[in-house]
């Protein structure tokens, strides 16, 4: 009999929760449909300003507030153009779409190699000046990029570099956005490898593997997410950057994209095809959405756990 009771006792425990659960499911029913109501409208607030984009990219009538999102006559006219006609300058969008391509691309490589290594050494060297240095980074990344032009222009004006300055070729581009990203890049791998446990590596020597072996075989793999997120940081300040290569940049055939859209604008709103202003906006962005989609699976956890210790 006893048996008995004790059994009976969790079905009934179980049924009062269920009732009691069941008794909730109203408010929480509308908590629900509240908070999804709430996220669509901050989604259509979000979206309107690209919405807005596009319809100006397929308006014939080039302005700047088409009335509808689908406005009348619309059309890829402006897509076929800006591919096929030259821009300011003379330079074609092919052209400046591969200069930005390699300049974003080698910044987020460098900036990778440079932080890693430095990162790796922040997280697990005592040495002297490594809380100054790691305060140093801080201090530099809280520097807006205007604050640094003049000193990068003069050193890289300095090194001679082909049949110029490096100040005036595509690498000192690179070097000048690395430089701006590493002070994140070498924040978020510390970060991060400081969450890494010790013991692994300390296996890793007691088998015989070098200090480097152990750092390529068993630390790279396992920071995967906050490489992930050093890739699309140091890609997008490659990618979207426009103040330091107007400034660098002479040659019209190493123009990057950023160039390339500000030369559109005309002095005067009249004298600027802006469907042709904002087809360039939609194909630049469309990069840095692939780049997202691809690393979105290590990018939160890249972000997230890489800020808890440290």
């Amino acid at each position: 009999m006893a048996t008995q009771q004790t059994l009976a006792r969790p079905i009934v425990e179980t049924a009062g929760t269920q009732a009691a659960t069941a008794y909730k499911k109203p408010s929480t029913l509308l908590g629900d449909i509240g908070a999804q109501l709430f996220l669509i409208f901050l989604s259509l607030v979000v979206l309107f300003p690209v919405l807005w984009v596009v319809a100006m990219a397929i308006d014939p009538r080039d302005i700047t507030r088409p009335t509808t999102l689908i406005p009348p006559g619309a059309s890829f006219a402006a897509f076929e153009r800006i591919f096929t006609q030259p821009q300011a300058n003379g330079v074609y969008v092919m052209s400046a779409l591969w200069n930005s391509v390699l300049v974003a691309g080698a910044t987020a490589l460098l900036a990778g190699l440079l932080g890693m290594m430095a990162g790796y050494a922040f997280s697990r060297f005592n040495f002297p000046g490594r809380k100054q240095g790691l305060l140093g980074f801080i201090v530099v990344q809280m520097m807006p990029a205007g604050a640094t032009l003049a000193p990068l222009f003069i050193l890289l004006t300095a090194i001679p570099f082909g049949d110029s300055t490096l100040r005036d070729h595509l690498a000192g581009l690179v070097v000048a956005y690395a430089s701006g990203a590493l002070p994140f890049v070498i924040w978020n791998l510390k970060g991060y490898f400081d969450t890494i446990p010790k013991d692994l590596e300390e296996a890793a020597l007691i088998d015989g593997a070098s200090q480097f072996q152990a750092f390529r075989r068993v630390v790279l793999p396992l920071s995967l997410p906050a490489f992930a997120v050093t890739i699309l940081f140091s890609f997008m300040s490659g990618w979207s950057e426009y103040l330091m290569a107007w400034v660098f940049l002479s040659k019209p055939e190493r123009f990057t994209l950023p160039m390339l859209l500000a030369g559109m604008v005309g002095q005067y709103s009249a004298n600027t095809r802006w469907s042709d202003f904002a087809a360039l906006s939609i194909v630049m962005s469309v990069p840095i959405l692939v780049l997202f989609f691809v690393l979105q699976k290590w990018i939160v956890s890249g972000l997230t756990i890489g800020g808890v210790k440290g």
